[in-house]
This record gives C-alpha cells, sequence and structure tokens, in this order.
C-alpha cells in the first residue's frame, strides 16, 4: 500500500508531468527506436572493435564480435582510500565469474573519482565534493562513449 503525496508535493509533480509531457514522449520515443536497432557495436568498424576488446581474453573478444553476446560495462569508484569504496576491487572480478556463466562477457569501463565528504569536512577545497557529482557524471558519459556495451553497472555509494 503506498502513502498518498501530500497536495503540494502531488500538485508539484503534476505540473512537472503535464510540462515535460513533450519531451518526455520524444525521449521514450528515441529509446524505443534505440532498442529496436540492436546494438551500436554493430555498427562499429573493426579498428574500433580491436580497440575496445584489446584487454579482453580471446574467448570473451569471440563472443561479443562474433555471437553478439550480451556485454556490460562496468563503472566503478573504486579506490583504496575510502573504506566504502575499497570492496569495489574485488567486484568487477565476481561480476565477470557469474557474467560468465549466463553467457555474458563485462568489461570495466571506466573509473569516477570518489571523495568522502566526511574526510574533507572543515579542510579547504571541501566544496569540490559538490562539483564532484558533475564531474563524476562525465567520467560516466566518457566511460559508456564507445557504444559497445548491452547494459552498464555503475559502483558507487549513495549517501542519502
Amino acid at each position: 500500500m503506498t502513502t498518498p503525496l501530500h497536495p503540494t508535493l502531488q500538485r508539484v509533480t503534476d505540473r512537472i508531468t503535464e510540462r515535460s509531457a513533450t519531451t518526455r514522449a520524444a525521449y521514450l520515443a528515441s529509446m524505443a527506436a534505440q532498442r529496436k536497432s540492436g546494438t551500436q557495436r554493430a555498427g562499429l568498424g573493426c579498428a574500433n572493435m580491436a580497440h575496445t576488446t584489446a584487454a579482453l581474453p580471446a574467448a570473451d573478444k569471440l563472443k561479443i564480435h562474433a555471437e553478439r553476446a550480451p556485454h556490460i560495462g562496468i563503472v566503478t569508484a573504486y579506490n583504496d582510500m575510502l573504506s566504502a569504496h575499497q570492496p569495489y576491487e574485488t567486484y568487477p572480478q565476481q561480476i565477470r565469474g557469474i557474467a560468465h556463466g549466463l553467457g555474458v562477457t563485462v568489461q570495466v569501463a571506466g573509473g569516477v573519482p570518489a571523495m568522502c565528504d566526511g574526510v574533507t569536512q572543515g579542510a579547504a577545497g571541501m566544496e569540490l565534493s559538490l562539483f564532484s557529482r558533475d564531474v563524476i557524471a562525465l567520467s560516466t558519459a566518457v566511460a559508456l562513449s564507445h557504444n559497445v556495451f548491452d547494459a552498464a553497472l555503475m559502483l558507487g555509494i549513495h549517501k542519502a
């Protein structure tokens, strides 16, 4: 059972829904068209694919090129410095193992910067924490810009 929104929140939500109806419809149509066209990597040239899969094991290259198996990109906030991020060191390998059992290939597409508000609190430069969110978004876009992934998995921390 869901609790109804506060009347003010409901009015704001309704207004946003109404104002964004046209652009949302265009976005959803674009997503539907892309879904129908299949993977974008199918249109990449051999040299592009060679670069994007060069570090993969030979069997994974074959799956991606010949079998057109699903390919997942990981964007990670792993680093050794922050305790909440450090466990991500082993996650990509664990994810690869599970994915291989399902016939899926996985590749770390890129990393994003990670900083801790608690560590920087009271220190010069702590305002970078807010700006880092834009850098994280940009880094994620760059990591996934090669158009070779069918899906992406983000390994990051969210604080409420």
